[in-house]
């Protein structure tokens, strides 16, 4: 058993850490990360091994430990996975170009982007998250850690994200009583075939052209895994069922909103358009809604 490694980091004025990195847990009961009222664990596979990272605040400070073979991995990454690497300069002089902006980053000020380093665990998600609604993301998400789990090192009792290779061996079938069907788990299976390259990537601009490249994977899951692998402060998720009129009706009191003029709107804050969509869904802002619930759906028996 490895000796834990620690680390201990300086704070910004009214940080909080329950709410930066409150989206790198996937559902509740996530079996890989927890936020409670004393800390955060998040479980990772590290190019060094498995590795489990906690931390807690420590008055102005957050004391960071790591276990496990990545433990000096997860420690070294602690502050750009606390969001501790977020550049938010010149974000307030942009925010004050619309008041609902400027009123939420005032509010929000202590959140920062978390940046875990890792694209696969964040890709396995918005894979799942495609075309369906939460409530199936969430199961199927639940199901496939635990088929796939291994014991993450360390006293949290959390299982390490599905291992790539696992993955990429597994018949598409096998994901169906997960409720997956086959378009999502085919699109999962080549991105675990190709995992290490896409860990590879310098930044997030490279990573979203790889993604993109790869056929089941478009716009909207590339920024969804590139804002929280590398804490891309400006990516945005188009193609979004609701974010778009999210951005209309908050910024132009439009109640239905495109994709066009989503993006038309978010402009003046180019560097930072997904931190702003980030800051509305903080809010609480939501459009008027325009119709039934998509139903909840079952592969199990396909």
């Amino acid at each position: 058993m490895t000796t834990p490694v620690r680390r201990r980091l300086e704070l910004p004025e009214r940080y909080d850490l329950a709410r930066t990195v409150g989206s790198l847990v996937a559902v509740r009961h996530d079996a890989c990360a927890r936020v409670d009222g004393r800390g955060f664990w998040l479980a990772l596979r590290t190019p060094d091994g498995p590795g489990t990272l906690w931390c807690a605040r420590d008055g102005e400070a957050l004391v960071a430990t790591g276990y496990g073979s990545g433990a000096d991995w997860v420690v070294d990454r602690a502050d750009a996975i606390a969001g501790l690497r977020d550049d938010v300069a010149g974000f307030a002089e942009l925010a004050a170009r619309h008041p609902m902006v400027a009123r939420l980053a005032r509010t929000f000020a202590g959140v920062r982007m978390p940046a875990t380093g890792r694209v696969f665990p964040r890709l396995v998600r918005a894979v799942l998250e495609q075309k369906v609604t939460g409530k199936e993301a969430h199961r199927a998400y639940r199901a496939m850690v635990a088929h796939f789990g291994e014991p993450a090192p360390g006293p949290a009792e959390l299982l390490l994200p599905p291992d790539p290779a696992a993955v990429a061996a597994t018949p598409y079938w096998v994901f169906h009583p997960f409720g997956v069907e086959q378009r999502r788990a085919q699109t999962l299976l080549r991105a675990a075939a190709v995992a290490d390259r896409l860990e590879r990537c310098v930044d997030a601009a490279e990573a979203t052209r790889r993604l993109v490249a790869l056929p089941g994977i478009g716009a909207w899951t590339a920024a969804e895994v590139v804002r929280t692998a590398y804490g891309d402060a400006d990516a945005v998720s188009v193609g979004d069922y609701h974010i778009p009129s999210t951005v209309t009706w908050a910024l132009a009191g439009e109640a239905r909103g495109t994709d066009e003029r989503m993006l038309e709107l978010l402009e003046p804050f180019r560097g930072h358009r997904g931190r702003v969509c980030d800051l509305l869904a903080a809010g609480g802002i939501m459009a008027p809604r325009r119709g039934p619930r998509m139903p909840l759906r079952s592969f199990a028996r396909f």
